[in-house]
Order: structure tokens, then C-alpha cells, then sequence
């Protein structure tokens, strides 16, 4: 059960994204990127000691697909900072992956760690979108 706690620790731990939006008449990477700043909020909220961990894995798959979006829509204008999202995303994945075969206080915490620098790359390619959205 401790490792339950410390596994909802470490997703409350991940700070939350602004879930401002972008306007109607703005490009459609504006959506993505508020698709992605909602779903990392959501990943963040889940409890999984009420709602178990099928709850976490719904919130992550939402996350994935939105991430894939996103990275799909940015432009060659925002390649650097799109390629570290990319990165940090898939560094999720390894780690999700690595947490579920051992789901000790280690990987727990390298999932934690892993969506910080997810959601720290997210916020940089927003503020390099921030003429843009």
C-alpha cells in the first residue's frame, strides 16, 4: 500500500500546467498545446488511491495522444523545443513502463521526475509559442 501512496505522491508532485486556452482564430497548435497543458493537469489530479490505477492509465494514454498531436501540428519554427517534448515524452513512457514491472519508491519517483521535465519542456515550447497562441 506504501507504494500506492508514494505513486500518488508523485503525480500529485508534478506541477500543474496553466490551462489557459488559445483563441478561435489562431493556429491549430494553439489547441494541441492546450489539450496537452489540460490532460498533464488531469494526469496531475488523479487519485489513484480512490480511483486506482486504471484511472492513471486512461489520463496517460489522453496525454500521449495529445502529445502526439502536438508535436504533429508545431511548426519547423518550434523544432528544438518540439524534439525535447518529444524526448521527455518518450522518457515517460520508459519510465511508466519500467514502474509497472517494479513499482518501488525508485521508479515511482523516476515517473515523477520524468513528468516535471514533461511538463518543463511542455511550458518551454509554449513560451516560445507565446507570439503565436
Amino acid at each position: 500500500m506504501s507504494g500506492m501512496r508514494t505513486f500518488t505522491a508523485a503525480v500529485t508532485v508534478a506541477a500543474a500546467l496553466g490551462a489557459g486556452g488559445c483563441g478561435t482564430d489562431q493556429p491549430p497548435v494553439c489547441d494541441s498545446l492546450a489539450a496537452v497543458r489540460t490532460t498533464m493537469e488531469q494526469v496531475r489530479n488523479v487519485n489513484v488511491a480512490e480511483n486506482g490505477l486504471g484511472a492513471l492509465k486512461t489520463q496517460l494514454q489522453q496525454l500521449r495522444t495529445d502529445v502526439r498531436r502536438l508535436l504533429d501540428d508545431t511548426s519547423a519554427q518550434f523544432a528544438s523545443q518540439a524534439q525535447a517534448v518529444r524526448t521527455a515524452a518518450e522518457q515517460v513512457s520508459a519510465s511508466v513502463a519500467t514502474a509497472r514491472e517494479t513499482p518501488d519508491a525508485a521508479h515511482l519517483g523516476a515517473v515523477r521526475t520524468s513528468l516535471s521535465t514533461l511538463q518543463g519542456s511542455v511550458r518551454t515550447l509554449g513560451d516560445a509559442m507565446s507570439g503565436t497562441c
